[in-house]
């Protein structure tokens, strides 16, 4: 089984608010597009990287690759 080139990354738009974001990458690890992200910001940065975790394992079980 083939999965989608994936990305996970956490950001900071705004202080203490933190957004995890799925991206599909092209060969080279360049992110093309947002697959899924966080619907609202985590307050640390460990608990949007937890939950952006769990969503990655979701898509690569699901083999997603359509847009968020």
């Amino acid at each position: 089984m083939t999965h989608p080139a994936l990305k996970l990354i956490v950001e900071e738009p705004q202080p203490g608010a933190f957004v995890w974001k799925l991206q599909q990458t092209d060969a080279d690890g360049q992110p093309m597009r947002t697959v899924r992200e966080g619907e609202s910001p985590a307050d640390s940065y460990e608990a949007a990287l937890a939950s952006g975790t769990r969503a990655l394992q979701t898509a690569l079980r699901e083999g997603e690759t359509s847009p968020a």
